[in-house]
């Protein structure tokens, strides 16, 4: 008999068992982060608020892609990199991971907000909200000459350090050395986790080191087209000059059976004929 319920109780426990083992999923650890320090662009639209973002860039790549992106701005990644960055991410795509989900990241605009620097040390921060030992941080800056109007590709980045086997804490700081640049640049950031996971994460973090990389705005200026007098000239009074009569410049008229101009507008009399007054009468 108590074999028989030892029996039993083995069979319910197994079972049992068996019943947990599909109820309680198994969650692979996942790591989660991005650039705080420059401020990655979902980092600081993140920050800005969702739903009501200030920067007119944050404002478009809302519109682009959903808030949704913003909350969780911890996941630009894909699961199964594997070091296979630029195989997985097409150019264009790089500050997105290319998941369209995130794809107001990749927004081709000069009004990021950025952090102004300049060449030499520059000390980075980034934000690991699930940190993992063993992992490699690669950081590149974009070159000299990149329009932050046209498309990130792969090959618009310098490489500036990479960190291998690093053991990250919530916040962990690199030290990068910035090379001359002038205008506004991608501080870039890859982080792979090489143990336990495939796991890959993607930053872009505007920066600026000042200069006229950005066109100024175009000033339009409008010149007035030139004023033109339009003068009317009476038509020739005609007839023979008589005193009394008003004469205004251009005026004809005959004496003595001469032909005389108007030069000066008056009112004749007795006296001002023609030929007497040539400041008044031009003979033709």
């Amino acid at each position: 008999m108590k074999t028989r319920t030892r029996l039993v109780l083995a069979s319910l426990t197994s079972t049992a068992a068996v019943v947990v083992a599909f109820l309680v999923p198994t969650t692979p650890a996942i790591a989660h982060g991005t650039m705080s320090d420059p401020a990655s662009r979902v980092y600081t639209c993140k920050n800005e608020g969702p739903e009501t973002p200030k920067s007119d860039a944050c404002k478009a790549a809302v519109a682009a892609g959903g808030t949704q992106a913003y909350y969780d701005w911890n996941e630009v990644s894909l699961l199964e990199a594997g070091g296979r960055h630029r195989q997985l991410i097409p150019d264009g795509k790089l500050c997105s991971a290319g998941r369209d989900k995130y794809r107001g990241l990749d927004l081709q605009r000069a009004d990021w907000p950025a952090k102004r620097v300049s060449a030499g040390p520059l000390t980075v921060t980034y934000h690991a909200s699930a940190p993992h030992s063993n992992s490699n941080f690669e950081f590149y800056i974009t070159r000299d000459g990149w329009n932050p109007t046209q498309p990130l590709r792969w090959s618009d980045l310098v490489h500036l350090q990479t960190f291998n086997n690093q053991n990250p804490s919530t916040f962990t700081n690199w030290t990068l050395n910035l090379p001359g640049r002038s205008g506004r640049h991608i501080v870039y950031s890859i982080w792979q986790r090489v143990v336990g996971s495939n796991e890959a994460f993607y930053t872009c973090s505007d920066v600026d080191f000042g200069g006229g990389s950005t066109p100024p705005p175009t000033t339009t200026t409008t010149t007035p087209p030139p004023t033109t007098t339009t003068t009317t000239t009476p038509p020739p009074a005609g007839g023979t000059w008589a005193a009394g009569t008003a004469y205004s410049v251009g005026n004809r008229v005959t004496y003595g059976g001469v032909n005389y101009e108007c030069q000066l507008a008056h009112t004749a009399l007795a006296g001002w004929e023609p030929p007497n007054t040539p400041a008044l009468w031009r003979r033709l």
